[in-house]
């Protein structure tokens, strides 16, 4: 895993009156186990990832409670998990990211919620929308509208997101209908503490199974029962959650002595807001704001009578919310014409960016201009332009110091990682045969398409790289190259992209990146990861499962060995066979690598055992300068320096100490017959006597030829 939580874990097993101090995803775990679930599962994706590395560190406590925990195969599986709660009074949740995840889980979630629940289910979604998004710009609350399941956006403290998920859990059996909770990625990290209450051993659990199953056919999404679930969402779902929100006091509502104007915000966006108000003199240190709010910590469905109670005798109210469309926006503004209340003038995006994240800035900007334009009684306008003229300052001044606008950080291809030496062998191979169209994938492979390789000219979605080529593939000069890793191909890329593929009998090139893992999110398990124990899973090898789909031409070769992969991609590019080629490109993430590595290297170190670590330099007087072999891996430890020699102007390539020593460098050398500068360096640690001997005899050598010259 990216991070072991053993550790943390521990405190899972705090009983009632204690207090739990950690972060937000353990917080979100020990709500679970608190509100007394009976499954959970889920597909990993920033920002919620790591909530099933959690419950996979923590499977000790999941059996004494009777939890089944399963990493699903994609967000469909996860969102399917929760059929068990539709007949049966089993609570269950599910994790995934966003809009994306929610994509995958879409045909499930509609099916889901038309039947309704017995048993509460909540689904954790990580909301990944801003400048820290990894993905496609959008919200969630889209799905949560469409779906007719409610939405939950707590605020971003431990006790908001503990007791939102023990509600939601009721909200659900209350109203009978999924609930989602979105946490964006400051929620999941941060930190705090709340007091715990007992872990509850769930009902009805793999401990004590249900025994006799249920069958209600008004359940079963068929005509005329699916007219019959869409009129009960609306009739009766709905407003028996309307009722429990209101009971249960979901939204908070903050008094402020300035009651001409109030602030209406999602839930997660309390902190930025409060922090807003505080910069310019209308909140205090504790969060006491003198200006009123309602704190959505439940955005879909909105309350009617809390919204006309609040908004009711104010001259504006400012709407705090993140993204397009603006959902909350418009239905407060529909909510107040519909009981004929004209009196609040709704602000929203007029002061706000009408997209993107809602950063602090963002939020101040938007505040003091709301301000500016109400011109409530009882504030210091001067005072609120001086704030917003000080920041504005001090972005200008900034930049003058700075002379220039700060370069972009894109993200990139880690040291060593066994995917860059294949996009080496493609830009030898694109070089030889002209421009070629890659289809290309989510995961680290997406990073190929930045500099220097920008190779992959469309992304379309986890695992369909292969079914986004099948129209591009007729109708272009020669073969198409598509890219997939071995996640994406577990996740769907197998029936999507490789069985339609075959089936059709396509004319295209597969490059399976086979690194074990998902590892874009932090180095997950799948079918094919190596090592699996009998606990995680029984091992599926990529090869066998190609063949037996019939793939006739599949070839395996080492990642690192840019020769072999540009010789294989040439034969798959130029061969007479028809039919999908495979490139099993076969290289262990590097990064699971070295922390599998260094404590088995460190504990021999300690024993006094011989160990050796590979480097690779750069013969200053060899190097040309010309950056080529920076251009073909785009390797982050390689960077340049000033030559030695006085009479050469042009800085030298060198090798930082960065270097995991994967041999990238030189083989791309080697391969596109680059300049022979690259050298090998062994750092043997523990030295033997053996070593020590040929050292002196080396050393002897070097001496002699060094000084006859």
């Amino acid at each position: 895993m990216e991070r072991s939580f053993k550790a943390e874990v521990a405190r899972l097993r705090l009983g009632a009156g204690q207090t739990f101090t950690g972060e937000g995803i353990l917080a979100v775990t020990k709500a679970l186990l608190q509100s007394g679930v009976s499954y959970v599962g889920g597909y990993q994706g920033a920002p919620v990832s790591h909530l099933m590395d959690v419950l996979a560190d923590a499977r000790e406590l999941l059996d004494e409670l009777g939890v089944h925990f399963e990493s699903c195969a994609n967000e469909a599986g996860a969102c399917a998990m929760l059929g068990a709660s539709i007949n049966y009074p089993l609570r269950g949740a599910a994790t995934w990211k966003s809009v994306v995840g929610t994509n995958v889980a879409s045909d499930a979630l509609s099916n889901l919620s038309s039947a309704g629940v017995v048993g509460g289910t909540l689904i954790v979604i990580g909301e990944d929308y801003g400048e820290g998004a990894s993905i496609i710009q959008e919200r969630s609350h889209a799905f949560a509208q469409k779906s007719q399941v409610w939405l939950l956006d707590p605020r971003p403290n431990l006790p908001s997101i503990v007791r939102m998920v023990e509600k939601g859990f009721e909200l659900s059996e209350a109203s009978n209908t999924p609930v989602m909770l979105e946490l964006r990625i400051r929620a999941c990290h941060v930190t705090g503490s709340f007091e715990t209450k007992d872990n509850i051993v769930p009902k009805f659990s793999r401990r004590n199974p249900i025994t006799k199953p249920v069958f209600n056919l008004e359940r079963i999404p068929l005509p005329p029962h699916n007219y019959t679930q869409e009129k009960l969402k609306i009739e009766v779902r709905l407003p028996e959650a309307l009722k429990f929100i209101q009971r249960e006091q979901l939204n908070e509502f903050f008094e402020g002595d300035l009651r001409q104007v109030g602030i209406v915000l999602q839930g997660g966006l309390y902190n930025t807001t409060i922090r807003a108000l505080q910069q310019l003199g209308l909140a205090d240190a504790y969060g006491e704001s003198r200006i009123p709010l309602c704190v959505l910590n439940v955005t879909y469905p909105l309350v009617p009578e809390e919204i006309t109670r609040f908004c009711s005798g104010k001259r504006a109210v400012l709407v705090v919310e993140e993204g397009q469309p603006a959902h909350l926006e418009e239905a407060i503004n529909s909510i107040l014409r519909r009981a004929d209340i004209n009196d609040p003038h709704v602000v929203g995006k007029d002061v706000l960016p009408m997209a993107g994240e809602y950063t602090g800035e963002a939020v101040l900007k938007g505040v003091g201009e709301f301000l500016k334009l109400i011109m409530p009684d009882g504030v210091d306008l001067k005072a609120v332009t001086a704030v917003l003229d000080g920041v504005a300052q001090a972005r200008k001044r900034a930049a003058e110091l700075l002379g220039a606008p700060v370069p972009t950080r894109p993200p990139g291809f880690c040291v060593g990682c066994p995917e860059r030496p294949v996009f080496t062998a493609l830009k030898l191979i694109e070089r030889e045969l002209g421009g070629i169209h890659i289809s290309s994938d989510i995961g680290c492979h997406t990073f190929s398409t930045l500099q220097p390789f920008n190779l992959g000219n469309t992304v379309l979605g986890y695992g369909l790289s292969l079914a986004a080529a099948s129209a591009m593939g007729p109708n272009f000069g020669k073969r198409i190259v598509t890219v997939m890793g071995d996640g994406g191909f577990w996740h769907q890329g197998l029936v999507t992209g490789v069985t339609n593929a075959i089936f059709r009998n396509d004319d295209g090139v597969l490059v399976i990146m086979q690194n074990g893992y998902t590892s874009a999110t932090g180095t997950q398990n799948i079918p094919s990861s190596p090592d699996l124990s009998a606990r995680e899973g029984n091992g599926i090898a990529i090869e066998s499962t190609l063949r037996g789909l019939g793939v006739k031409w599949l070839e395996r070769v080492p990642n690192y060995q840019v020769s072999d992969v540009a010789d294989a991609l040439r034969r798959a590019m130029t061969t007479e066979q028809k039919g999908l080629k495979v490139i099993i490109a076969d290289g262990e993430c590097m990064l699971e690598r070295t922390r599998r590595e260094r404590p088995i290297a460190a504990q021999k170190l300690a024993s006094g055992e011989r160990v050796v670590r590979t480097r690779f330099g750069i013969d200053d007087d060899v190097c040309t300068g010309d950056r080529a072999c920076i251009r073909l891996s785009g390797c982050p430890s390689l960077t340049i320096k000033d030559s030695p020699d006085p009479l050469r102007t042009e800085p030298v390539t060198t090798i930082n100490n960065g270097c995991v020593g994967c041999g990238l460098c030189g083989e791309a050398a080697h391969a596109a017959a680059l300049c022979p500068s690259f050298h090998r360096i062994e750092v043997i640690q523990n030295p033997s006597g053996w070593d020590r001997f040929m050292q002196g005899i080396r050393q002897g050598v070097i001496g002699l030829f060094g000084g006859a010259r």
